[in-house]
């Protein structure tokens, strides 16, 4: 016997936890927050030595240029967002990512906490497939509540499976 409400279903397998919404569940206006992580100086270290991006200004702590003391890179500000984004919002249904724009607008330090707010700006379904295009807008915000980047992102996006 099932108990409505607990995800036992003597008929089926239990309902995923951790699956990202279907296109289907997304409408234009439809406005979402993440939750907040804090940039470390291994994430610091990791994303410069990896890309390459082994200037002073972020490999030398003592280096304090225009931005202040240890800034990271905006690039690495937007991958820690769209991986907080992929983990929840379209874990396991995000498709691919077809565009994005992003504006750095202040700088991003080892130390702050970063998260963001999502508002979705279309829907639309592809005419096969069981997919759509889901753009939308992101703003990037620190610890202090100041926007630190904008970006848009336009993704193709799964539709529920037939069985669902």
């Amino acid at each position: 016997m099932s108990r409505p409400g607990t995800g036992e279903d003597a008929g089926g397998p239990p309902p995923l936890l951790g699956r990202g919404f279907h296109w289907h569940e997304l409408r234009e206006g439809q406005r979402f927050r993440t939750f907040r992580r804090t940039v470390t100086e291994t994430d610091l270290v990791n994303f410069v030595s990896a890309t390459g991006m082994l200037e002073p200004l972020f490999v030398d702590a003592t280096h304090e240029g225009a931005m202040g003391p240890r800034p990271v890179p905006a690039a690495l500000t937007w991958a820690l967002i769209e991986g907080i984004l992929l983990r929840t919002m379209l874990h396991g249904t995000g498709l691919a990512l077809l565009e994005a724009s992003q504006r750095a607008l202040l700088p991003v330090r080892v130390g702050d906490t970063i998260g963001a707010e999502v508002t979705v700006t279309g829907v639309r379904p592809t005419s096969r497939g069981n997919r759509a295009v889901v753009a939308s807008d992101v703003r990037v915000l620190n610890g202090r509540g100041e926007c630190v980047m904008t970006y848009t992102a336009t993704r193709l996006v799964a539709g529920a499976p037939p069985d669902a």
